[in-house]
């Protein structure tokens, strides 16, 4: 079945969720290169299954994402694809940023004052959009931050890449199976920015070919091959 393509804008501080179908594509756009989009994964038929990031890192042999690579599930198998990238480099490695700490880099903001202006943190807005599934806090995972780059020095010190991004950059995540997604455009826990740092993101939904034999994020590497023949084998 093709379903309609869905277009919308997500906003400096919004939260936002969605069921995606198998074979459905979601491309978000940094309309400003400015984003930080934090990113959770699940299977959506039985979400105790989920993104796991230190099997999808190991298993791929990197410390970040990119086209051509995958997020497996903490079963093996495969949830999203990146099939097209232009941005390059996504972040696995530290987390989200909490409401208190933007207050306190950023200043207290409220929605009386500020309304859809006001600053907000990745994990609240985690937390409003898994509310809507019947999950909680015990349900977060470690997160990617789609457009953010971080770097480590030879004593293993993080250190954010600002710049990473620029405006028109793009990511397409294909959904390998039904994909509980989750995500918030909010600031990056290591962005040092004087202001609140965050801008418009575009989201694309639209229907995909499945992956053939020869495709890349399956060909990637021998570990990507097992987990596709583990998920395309588990379907109904």
């Amino acid at each position: 079945m093709t379903s309609d393509p869905f277009r919308q804008i997500l906003h400096p501080g919004q939260g936002w969720s969605r069921i995606l179908g198998r074979h459905q594509a979601l491309t978000l756009t940094d309309t400003t290169g400015k984003a930080c989009v934090g990113l959770l994964a699940y299977a959506a038929r039985q979400p105790l299954e989920r993104y796991n990031m230190p099997d999808s890192l190991k298993a791929q042999y990197t410390a970040f994402l990119t086209a051509g690579r995958v997020l497996m599930s903490d079963m093996g198998r495969v949830l999203l694809a990146i099939t097209e990238d232009t941005c390059g480099w996504h972040d696995t490695l530290t987390g989200h940023s909490t409401q208190a700490e933007v207050d306190a880099r950023w200043g207290v903001t409220t929605y009386q004052h500020q309304r859809n202006d006001r600053y907000r943190g990745t994990r609240e807005n985690f937390l409003i959009e898994l509310a809507k599934y019947d999950l909680g806090r015990a349900d977060l995972h470690a997160n990617v931050n789609l457009f953010a780059k971080v770097v480590t020095n030879a004593e293993g010190t993080f250190a954010f890449v600002p710049g990473n991004s620029r405006a028109g950059a793009s990511v397409t995540l294909r959904a390998e199976m039904e994909v509980l997604v989750v995500i918030s455009n909010t600031p990056h826990p290591l962005d040092a920015s004087p202001t609140y740092p965050c801008g418009p993101v575009t989201l694309e939904i639209h229907d995909v070919p499945p992956p053939g034999p020869e495709d890349s994020c399956r060909i990637k590497r021998d570990e990507n091959r097992r987990a596709y023949q583990m998920t395309e084998g588990s379907q109904p």
